[in-house]
């Protein structure tokens, strides 16, 4: 059993090109092998957002504040608010974050495939985020 008090690990600022604007993370929890799971509290400040990306086994979210918005490729934005969880099947290319004008806060978990946890592809456009712009 490992427990790592609260605080004891360092924020990270996230930065280009695998995000836009202002977004940190805190570890939860990156597990030895044979276990696959990683996990971190993602917080966005408004228009902050991922990159597209792709998880290999998946991601799912769990928002715990605020109001964000997520998107497939070549579907439309969805607004996902704090209580909402948000499973992504894996393989598919999608970004998550902030709305335009609110922050939000989620849990991300994934597991890692050969140990690949992610695959981060082009940054959203400013013109692809603003197609979100509803609140």
């Amino acid at each position: 059993m490992d427990i790592r008090p609260c605080g004891s690990l360092p924020s990270r600022k996230m930065a280009a090109p695998s995000f836009t604007g202002a977004v940190w993370q805190d570890p939860i929890i990156d597990a030895p092998a044979p276990a696959r799971i990683r996990s971190n509290w993602v917080r966005f400040e408004p228009g902050a957002r991922t990159a597209w990306h792709t998880h290999p086994l998946g991601q799912t979210l769990h928002v715990t504040s605020g109001l964000g918005w997520v998107q497939t490729f070549g579907g439309p934005i969805r607004e996902i608010r704090a209580g909402d969880t948000v499973w992504i099947p894996p393989g598919e290319k999608h970004w998550h974050g902030a709305s335009a004008n609110a922050a939000m806060e989620h849990i991300a978990m994934q597991e890692h495939l050969d140990g690949k946890h992610v695959e981060w592809l082009e940054p959203v456009t400013d013109a692809q985020y603003g197609a979100g712009a509803r609140g």
